[in-house]
């Protein structure tokens, strides 16, 4: 299969692989910080681990925020 060039792409395609990337980017940003911030005791696993995970393409982001955090009971949540 022969590759395709950015140019060759119509209009909608390029579109499309924009805002696929943006949303990628978005999610494992906003991971990564969510990680940075988050006490380790919050965390299922290693940071480190988990600052990997995160960059595997969507997956990453969504495994992080599914699997990755501990849920903490708040004090107002509990009242």
């Amino acid at each position: 299969m022969a590759q395709k060039k950015w140019s060759d792409l119509t209009s909608g395609q390029q579109r499309a692989i924009l805002v696929a990337g943006c949303v990628q980017l978005s999610l494992a940003a906003t991971a990564w910080a969510d990680l940075a911030r988050r006490p380790a005791s919050e965390i299922v696993g290693s940071k480190g681990k988990w600052a990997a995970i995160i960059a595997i393409n969507f997956v990453g982001p969504l495994a992080y925020f599914a699997r990755g955090r501990r849920v903490v009971a708040t004090e107002a949540s509990a009242a």
